[in-house]
């Protein structure tokens, strides 16, 4: 779907307000196209956390019969694989947030920051759609809901701050250092593994736990996965991941804003 510089350029008085605009719009955009080209549309979105949560749920519990993490397994798992895919399908795109549409970027005057924050918005979307599977599983296998659901948002905002955070890192640096794409795929992977997905901070050795708290995926899971299992909430874990995911916001705003003018001209 082709967008013009006058589709992301609302006619509003307000800068907060036509940068809010020109961003529902182009997240909107990016949704329609992802899903008009596919037949099964929001399936697509889902099914692969679906697919990885039962391999993990098959290996570990039919085939090794290890005890890690919490039972139901499966809700444990996707507890943190559903924002997992937030944040992985968030880092991966915005590799090519300046790259894809160049030609509309240099032809806009709204902050360059929405071609970031867009991509934050889109995958977020998703991950809310994907929710009522993370129930449904959560119903199926006998899982009951605590009161820290409440804290679901406070998840969300959390990892909102980060994906940014790091997208605006990652986003500017591509364009000069096209080899960083392949790095980051790389880095995600190892990522997977060195974060509690498919184990609790609590399965981790006393040394371990100490440094995966400077993971700011860490908390995050924990805040999800104490909706189920309240027992997995640790608040050192979520102070610190709000604590390093701010920081890197702000040195991802520093990097975004003195990149800018070099990244339009090399786009």
């Amino acid at each position: 779907m082709a967008v013009t510089t006058s589709d992301v350029r609302p006619q509003s008085r307000s800068p907060f307000a036509r940068y809010r605009n020109a961003l529902w719009l182009l997240t909107r955009r990016d949704l329609r196209v992802r899903y008009s080209t596919s037949v099964l549309g929001y399936v697509w979105s889902i099914l692969d956390p679906l697919v990885m949560a039962t391999i993990y749920w098959f290996v570990f519990t039919q085939v090794f019969q290890k005890s890690v993490g919490e039972d139901p397994y499966i809700v444990f798992l996707l507890a943190a694989l559903l924002p997992w895919m937030w944040f992985n399908g968030t880092v991966s795109d915005t590799t090519r947030a300046f790259l894809r549409e160049a030609k509309l970027i240099r032809s806009t005057r709204i902050p360059r920051t929405i071609w970031v924050n867009r991509i934050v918005l889109s995958k977020g979307i998703e991950f809310l759609a994907s929710l009522p599977v993370l129930a449904a599983f959560a119903v199926f296998a006998g899982a009951s809901l605590s009161p820290e659901v409440l804290l679901f948002p406070l998840a969300i905002v959390i990892q909102g701050v980060l994906t940014v955070g790091i997208g605006l890192i990652v986003a500017p640096l591509v364009v000069f250092f096209r080899d960083l794409e392949r790095a980051v795929k790389l880095a995600l992977r190892a990522l997977f593994y060195a974060s509690p997905i498919i184990y609790s901070t609590a399965d981790l050795p006393t040394q371990l736990h100490v440094l995966a708290a400077f993971n700011p995926l860490s908390g995050i899971f924990s805040l999800y996965r104490a909706a189920f299992f309240p027992e997995q909430l640790d608040w050192y874990l979520v102070g610190v991941s709000a604590a390093v995911s701010v920081l890197i916001l702000g040195i991802g705003a520093l990097v975004f804003r003195r990149s800018e003018r070099a990244v339009l001209k090399e786009i």
